[in-house]
């Protein structure tokens, strides 16, 4: 709406009551106020009177003085109010004024609001109090009922044997980072280079995790980058898909059933796509030898000199044996792709040179950081940097102009801010401890029991007749194949889990592995963790013995199927027994990270 030509004749002027001339204005008297027309804009044959509006009463001088009745503090707010009527160019109006038993003044008003304030702002030392009450309650006082959820699960860690070959037990430093005040920072970027202030320590912690992981693993950084931020391995796996390649360009990796994990791309036999890798990259995946449970490198390279992936990856989760890095190279420079290995599983062992390390021959390495590092659960990723290495292939990104990896850069940005926001700073620290023990003679003996331990339980297996895929294991893992029991590895993980041995159903290859896997996967870090040698593995055989047979027991009296097993399960005298039998076993071992 155009108001530059809008006139009016009326002006709004303040004056005193009554009105002086309009050469020599008075002061404006106290809640006084007057509507006068504009002497150069208003009718010469009409001359109308100011007219005095009145807003408030006039108080009396013993008011203005100051002087209050006796009771004027108690009345209420009802009473402290009064409705007026007023009337402004002929129209009626209502207004609430709040009737002052004090001095009318700003200074007595200013008196009032700070002596209200006063009473009303608790002091420094109740509002610290309120922050304590509420902030530094223990976890049994702030919510009983998590906490007593958290306590059973600690008489179950504590009470049971831990099998799971992905899992292990940190320390109690690992615990104190992971529940620090670190937890309360947001991070978003690198070190030097932060979305928020404030970071000046977070970047510390970082930068000290990034040179004892390269430690650890004995890598010259001049050679080789790092990034501690994925949250986990398939995180990492999928930032490098991300930093790398293109939407819907080739990878290749071992097939889940063969022992590959579903993040290195993986459909169902059916055609569905489970992972994200195969959701937004194409991949092709590569097998063992169905008779001797081995990779078959020659397949592989069949396959790979056909299908041509960008990254060919190695590495496994449910692979017991070695990997031939030096041939999967060959095949990789043969079809131009970059060689990326996930040792997600066998990082620890790698870490003491208890396995052959994929950093001989590499570009990109990933891998958790709990499992047998034993540090925090995350991922990691470690990329090649500087002048690259001459291959017989095409190695990506690689061009004639520029004889530099670009991988730092790229990856780092696909962790951050493609796929990720802030870090878990918590985490970054937590690991940078664990990453100084993994450094340590006594961690290389850790992992050397840890191997001798899964030697001893696959000899015990095997002497029992149990059959384990490729007839044993050369690292921390193993594989056995319950189909000669008649058993599915779902329902023996059932038996077990009941008698307080964790452990977990996997498929083998050449089985309905997505309906009824035909095994359990099999690991000895965790109990290797709490002091477990030799012998106490060959007792862990027998528990699994003996669930296998209860399992068969269960099975021919109630069947296969999951419902009717598993009311069978329930009321097993055997079951209960054998429990007992494993709870005065773990009972002995110590728990790392706290007291019990």
């Amino acid at each position: 709406m155009d108001h530059t030509h809008h006139q009016s004749n009326l002006s709004l002027g303040f004056h005193a009551v009554p009105l002086p001339p309009l050469t020599s204005r008075a002061p404006i008297a106290d809640d006084s106020i007057s509507l006068q027309i504009d002497p150069g804009l208003r009718d010469p044959s009409h001359n109308p009177r100011p007219i005095p509006l009145q807003f408030f009463d006039q108080q009396p001088d013993s008011a203005r003085d100051g002087s209050v009745g006796a009771n004027d503090g108690e009345e209420s707010d009802e009473e402290d109010q009064k409705e007026e009527e007023v009337r402004i160019l002929g129209y009626s109006m209502c207004i609430k004024r709040q009737r002052r038993g004090d001095s009318s003044s700003s200074c007595s008003s200013s008196s009032m609001l700070l002596s209200k304030r006063a009473r009303v702002e608790p002091d420094l030392e109740t509002r610290r109090d309120a922050v304590r009450s509420w902030g530094n309650q223990p976890l049994s006082a702030a919510d009983p009922e998590i906490f007593e959820i958290m306590d059973k699960e600690k008489q179950r860690q504590v009470l049971g044997i831990e099998l799971i070959a992905s899992e292990n037990f940190v320390c109690r430093g690992v615990l104190d980072a992971l529940g620090s005040h670190l937890t309360n920072k947001y991070s978003e970027g690198y070190p030097g280079a932060r979305y928020y202030g404030g970071n000046q320590y977070i970047d510390q912690i970082e930068r000290l995790c990034h040179d004892r992981a390269l430690a650890a693993f004995g890598l010259d950084p001049e050679c080789w980058g790092v990034n501690v931020q994925p949250y986990s391995c398939t995180s990492a796996n999928f930032a490098v898909y991300t930093g790398l390649l293109l939407p819907k360009d080739r990878i290749m990796g071992l097939d889940s059933p063969s022992g590959g994990h579903v993040s290195h791309g993986y459909y169902t036999p059916s055609g569905k796509k489970i992972s994200a890798a195969s959701i937004f990259f194409e991949s092709l995946s590569y097998k063992v030898n169905p008779l001797t449970g081995y990779i078959d490198y020659d397949k592989l390279e069949e396959k790979a000199m056909d299908y041509r992936p960008k990254i060919l990856i190695c590495g496994g989760s449910t692979y017991p044996r070695e990997w031939d890095y030096a041939r999967v190279r060959q095949i990789a420079d043969k079809c131009g792709a970059v060689l990326m290995c996930d040792m997600a599983h066998i990082s620890g062992l790698v870490a003491a040179k208890e396995s052959l390390s994929p950093f001989d021959y590499c570009d990109i390495v990933t891998s958790t950081t709990h499992k047998s590092l034993r540090g925090p659960r995350g991922g990691i990723i470690f990329f090649r940097k500087g002048k690259k290495q001459k291959r017989q292939g095409f190695c990506l990104g690689q061009t004639d102009e520029n004889d530099r990896y670009d991988f730092e850069e790229r990856i780092n940005f696909a962790v951050f801010p493609s796929l990720q926001g802030g870090p878990h700073d918590n985490h970054i620290a937590a690991l940078a401890i664990a990453l100084k023990q993994v450094a340590t003679p006594e961690y290389k003996a850790y992992i050397q029991q840890v191997k001798r331990n899964a030697q001893a339980l696959a000899s015990a297996l095997l002497r029992r007749n149990c059959r384990l895929v490729t007839g044993g294991t050369d690292n921390h893992l193993l594989l056995w194949d319950l189909r000669t029991f008649g058993l599915t590895g779902k329902n023996f993980e059932k038996v077990c889990e009941a008698c307080h041995i964790s452990l977990n159903k996997t498929p083998i290859f050449g089985d309905n592995g997505a309906i009824s896997p035909g095994g359990v996967r099999i690991g000895t870090p965790a109990m290797t963790t709490r002091g477990c040698l030799e012998g106490d593995f060959e007792m862990i055989a027998e528990f699994l013995l003996r669930a296998a047979q209860i399992a068969s027991t269960i099975q021919k009296e109630h069947g296969k199927i999951q419902k009717e097993f598993l009311k069978g399960l329930e009321s097993s005298r055997d079951v209960a027994e054998l429990r007992n039998r494993v709870e005065s076993f773990a009972s002995q071992y110590a728990m790392p990270g706290y007291d019990v």
